[in-house]
């Protein structure tokens, strides 16, 4: 009872005397092991567990609680803790909506909050100025989070790599642009809070990853899906400029994004949006809105089919993407970019319906494409409509970019490295699933056989062949993590892209080439030309969905 009153009294004056340092109870510890990592860091002392060659430390917090008057505003840094913070286990998904649990994708989090902005560190035992991966994960910018059952970062901690993997804000408490924000905000924007809560965990690894092993200096960028979208955005946003040194961007996209307040490219202006979605939930101002239920507010979002995008603001993400890369103001870090086979396979949802047969497939390609259908026609014959039709928007959505993205780096005189992920396993070919949107994951992380973790639908990859091959895939992410170039022992040689459109091909086996699919860069990159001179968008609108000659935004 003595010393729990002289706590009290400790508490007391502490407050009284030393506001300034803004310390909080720290959550509570599991009870101590000789063995239990705990590393001291700018806010506090956390503890994490032991691992096989590697300390993990989960549900660090890199930003305060974006929750109450928070809701909206760019990310502050989090309040520092008293004695040891429990670093055992995840923190709370960001708000999301549920997926289906008979989705292919579906992995819906246990726990979802608000109070979300918290990072992992995978910590090599022993490491001192090691390479650094922070990464992004995907879910078209609404749903997932560093939990996920994939994000397994021990397969780099046990090549030498210390692995971060972080939650950001997503869907409407994420993305959304509303006038009464900006004209709230220190820099008259709005938008684009998930944007900076990855710049402020980068910002945060850049000051406490020493602490880990890490190097402050030698820090890779990764993401999938919108993941790589959010690289894309980091490569071109000067908010963080500086605080990373490589990308990895597995299945990019860089379509248009709407401006802040005016219209472009057929998009409207994210805040007449956020305007109109306020309105249909019945908030009259900035309170009200702040004082909805968030998952209530996910759900109305959800229903309005608000879209969680990147918004060009001027200040976080001041252009377009291809905008940048043009004017060669994209970041001047090596960049190593990929995307898969079959992406669209289980993104059905892309695909405009099929035409009745080849003819009328052929004439809605010349009607639409006019003098450059012949070449359309040549990638996406109609001998195969349906593959045709699968291979066109894999190819206008993720194909174009990825290329776009490498061969700016490579013209700028960067290490850039293109691949193809083409690998099909029995469990996927059963379902016609091979190569699909995010098939690579398992891959990537080592999550191979049984004992790897996975959504629950998901198919399985498993045998000699699928672990070799993951082994090398691990093997080269590391080295790009580690030098800038993905060059691993016992490997092929990965050619350069700016050496002939080099690239390597996961198959069943890492196989390099050149020049991976000619002419499918040039077609579409003329596509989006014309597209950018009309102030029209280019995503899936390709094939007999194109837009007709001389048709409005």
């Amino acid at each position: 009872m003595a010393k729990r009153r002289w706590h009290g009294i400790f508490g007391r004056w502490l407050a009284a005397v030393a506001p300034a340092l803004l310390l909080a109870p720290a959550a509570a510890a599991p009870p101590s092991a000789p063995d239990r990592p705990v590393v001291a860091i700018a806010d506090g002392r956390v503890g994490g567990v032991a691992g096989d060659g590697f300390a993990l430390f989960r549900g660090i917090p890199y930003a305060a609680p974006p929750v109450g008057e928070r809701r909206w505003r760019p990310p502050a840094p989090p309040a520092r803790w008293r004695g040891v913070r429990d670093a055992t286990a995840f923190g709370p998904a960001c708000v999301q909506p549920p997926l289906p649990p008979d989705a292919l994708y579906a992995d819906n989090p246990a726990r979802m909050s608000e109070d979300c902005l918290t990072l992992n560190i995978w910590a090599p035992a022993g490491a001192k100025d090691a390479p650094v991966i922070l990464w992004i994960h995907g879910g078209s910018l609404r749903i997932g989070s560093s939990a996920d059952a994939f994000y397994d970062g021990a397969a780099y901690a046990r090549r030498g790599i210390v692995f971060v993997s972080i939650n950001y804000r997503l869907g409407v408490l994420g993305w959304f642009a509303h006038p009464a924000l900006s004209a709230e905000a220190a820099d008259g924007t709005s938008g684009n809070y998930g944007l900076r809560d990855q710049i402020a965990a980068l910002a945060w690894v850049r000051r406490n990853i020493a602490a880990f092993g890490g190097d402050a200096h030698n820090v890779t960028v990764m993401g999938e899906s919108a993941g790589a979208l959010s690289v894309s955005y980091l490569l071109v946003s000067p908010a963080a400029r500086g605080l990373f040194d490589k990308a990895i961007l597995e299945s990019a996209n860089i379509r248009a994004v709407p401006p802040l307040a005016t219209a472009a490219y057929g998009l409207t202006p994210a805040e007449q949006t956020g305007t109109a979605l306020a309105a249909g939930v019945g908030a009259a101002d900035l309170p009200g809105l702040r004082a909805l239920d968030a998952a209530a507010l996910v759900a109305a979002a959800a229903k309005a089919r608000f879209v969680a995008q990147g918004t060009i603001d001027g200040r976080v993400l001041p252009e377009q993407v291809v905008d940048a890369f043009d004017a060669g103001r994209q970041a001047r870090v090596p960049i190593l970019a990929g995307f898969n086979g079959n992406e669209i396979r289980s993104q059905r949802g892309l695909l405009p319906p099929a035409p009745a047969d080849a003819a009328t497939y052929v004439g809605e390609i010349e009607r639409r494409y006019g003098a450059l259908a012949p070449a359309f026609l040549r990638l996406y014959p109609a001998s195969d409509i349906a593959g045709s039709m699968l291979a066109a928007v894999r190819d206008a959505v993720y194909g174009w970019a990825t290329e776009r993205l490498v061969s700016g780096q490579a013209a700028a005189g960067l290490p850039a490295y293109l691949y193809i992920f083409d690998h099909c396993y029995p469990a996927a070919a059963a379902r016609g699933l091979c190569g699909f949107h995010a098939s690579e994951l398992p891959f990537v992380f080592g999550q191979i056989d049984p004992g790897g973790a996975m959504p629950p639908n998901w198919p399985r990859p498993a045998g000699a062949v699928d672990r070799a091959l993951s082994d090398a895939m691990i093997g080269y992410w590391a080295a790009f993590a580690r030098t800038g170039v993905p060059a691993a022992s016992g490997l092929p040689v990965w050619p350069a892209y700016a050496a002939d459109q080099g690239y390597m091909r996961f198959a069943d086996r890492a196989v390099p080439g050149y020049d991976p699919q000619p002419g499918m860069f040039e077609v579409h990159e003329e596509l989006v030309r014309r597209r950018r001179a009309a102030g029209q968008q280019w995503f899936t609108n390709v094939g007999v969905a194109a837009p007709l000659p001389g048709a409005t935004p």
